[in-house]
């Protein structure tokens, strides 16, 4: 039954995600709230609303392994399995933005995590990143806001192209936005207390189960935006929603259920934190080694791909 409500959790977690989405970008576009305001908040934070809902309920739960190891396994899920999924069915463009700004930020997020993490400033006997910390976070989300908003208002981002439409009527949005929250809660629900029963019964660790089962599960919105955009061949899309996504995981995801609750840190973790930073940096790579300048094509999302179930492989023998 657990097993069941797990992979069902998945399925209302996602769903409740997505109606939350619409139905709020409907209600805020009918009373005249900006595209950009919506694209900024609710279709952006909408995304990140899985792994956000499992990482309180996990903390809660006092598992904060599986919340760690979530944000970290999204993370690695989002440039090895989603850009090669993407990279794949269609080739993609990488602009000067997200080379110069937005990838060294996703690095720089990821190196400030690692460091409130390992270096302990709180007096706490164990390494954890703690409420302070989540501030600290939080304080970096907002300068990465704030250079969004810059590229609106210059006319470059890329994220109001996925702003749903408002043809639809207001009982309805209502009515998407409080059963999106009420499958965003039990989903996670479901999720969290699935990952427990798994890791204890198949004598997995939790932080092996939030980076591989819970991690996949909950990048599914990416993949499937991602993967969309690809086979639309609209890949600016499909980039800034990995790079937005593994930002926003970092600094507003972590940093909020710091903020509830201090989520210990296994410093074995660490060799995932290097894993995900070499990630990053393939990223880059790529545009040096490609056939076409400033592009990612199929060869390379069939490398990132092999490197992603060369990981998982490692991750099962890591146990």
């Amino acid at each position: 039954m657990e097993g069941f409500l797990f992979f069902l959790g998945f399925v209302v977690l996602i769903k409740g995600a997505d109606w939350l989405v619409v139905g709020s970008s409907a209600i805020a576009k009918k009373n005249n709230i900006s595209n950009l305001v919506v694209g900024l908040t609710i279709v952006s934070i909408g995304t990140s609303m899985p792994e956000l809902i499992v990482n309180v309920l996990a903390s809660s739960k006092d598992v904060s392994q599986i919340a760690i190891g979530n944000i970290l396994g999204s993370n690695i899920a989002n440039i090895l399995l989603i850009l090669g999924v993407a990279a794949f069915i269609y080739p993609i463009i990488i602009k000067k933005s997200t080379v110069f700004y937005e990838i060294p930020y996703s690095v720089i997020a990821l190196l400030l995590v690692t460091f409130l993490a390992n270096f302990n400033f709180w007096g706490s006997n164990t390494n954890a990143i703690h409420q302070t910390d989540g501030i600290l976070l939080m304080a970096f989300f907002g300068l990465f806001v704030a250079y969004i908003i810059k590229l609106a208002k210059n006319g470059k981002a890329d994220i109001l192209d996925e702003v749903p439409s408002a043809e639809i009527t207001t009982t309805k949005s209502v009515f998407m936005v409080v059963f999106g929250m009420v499958g965003l809660f039990f989903g996670g629900q479901w999720v969290v207390d699935g990952a427990i029963v798994a890791a204890n019964h198949f004598g997995l660790s939790e932080a092996f189960i939030g980076l591989t089962v819970v991690a996949i599960g909950t990048s599914l919105p990416e993949l499937v935006t991602s993967a969309v955009a690809a086979y639309k061949k609209n890949t600016d899309i499909a980039m800034a929603n990995v790079i937005g996504s593994n930002i926003f995981n970092l600094l507003w995801v972590l940093g909020i259920s710091a903020i509830i609750k201090p989520v210990e840190f296994d410093t074995k973790l660490n060799v995932d934190i290097f894993i995900l930073v070499g990630a990053s940096c393939l990223i880059l790579f790529s545009l040096i080694t490609g056939k076409v300048k400033n592009q990612m094509g199929k060869p390379t999302g069939i490398f990132f791909l092999i490197l992603y179930v060369a990981y998982i492989s490692f991750l099962i023998y890591r146990g």
